[in-house]
């Protein structure tokens, strides 16, 4: 066997650099079309031009230039500062994420033999839930020959509903599914 060695070291990224694939738009000279239609720095149309020209026109204002939309015929390009458009595109996406509201499904479960004061604790954690903007499963299990008297579920169920009247409202009415009762409240608003 011989020995091998490498004469050239393999070039890794570290594990911890970003992706090299590029996102977001081209720029400067990455733009490769033989004629773009060009918006100027002050959001003037300035026409149809060659890459290299709007590059000219582009360091002359001492700014970037930015495609803007590839897909149109010619490809739009804006002469502007690259990183402040990067910077304020992503406090426009932060700002979005912040205003956005994750709806969870919170669950309630119950059973046909549920006593008055626990009924009344897992109404008002449902109360809870849906004044949170939550959805709300109430979950009710039969175990044996409860399975027997499926109204007494139904009625519990339809209990559960009058009490949450106005906080929120029934989405799914009560349907078997297996050996339990399901139904879905939504908040009211």
């Amino acid at each position: 066997m011989q020995n091998h060695r490498r004469t050239k070291p393999i070039a890794r990224r570290p594990h911890n650099a970003p992706p090299s694939r590029d996102t977001g738009p081209r720029v400067n000279d990455r733009i490769r079309c033989p004629e773009i239609r060009l918006i100027g720095a002050e959001g003037e149309n300035i026409g149809v031009v060659t890459p290299e020209r709007a590059m000219e026109l582009a360091d002359e204002a001492g700014l970037d230039l930015v495609e803007i939309s590839p897909n149109a015929e010619p490809p739009v390009c804006k002469i502007m500062d690259f990183g402040k458009f990067k910077y304020e595109q992503q406090k426009r996406e932060a700002e979005a994420r912040k205003k956005q509201k994750v709806i969870e499904v919170k669950e309630v479960k119950m059973r046909p033999g549920t006593d008055d004061h626990d009924f009344d604790r897992k109404v008002r954690d449902a109360i809870k839930f849906l004044e949170n903007g939550d959805k709300v499963k109430v979950t009710l299990r039969f175990r044996g020959r409860e399975m027997a008297h499926q109204q007494l579920g139904r009625e519990l169920l339809e209990r559960v509903a009058e009490k949450i009247e106005g906080v929120g409202k029934i989405e799914n009415m009560p349907k078997l599914e297996g050996r339990q009762m399901v139904m879905m409240i939504g908040p009211a608003k």
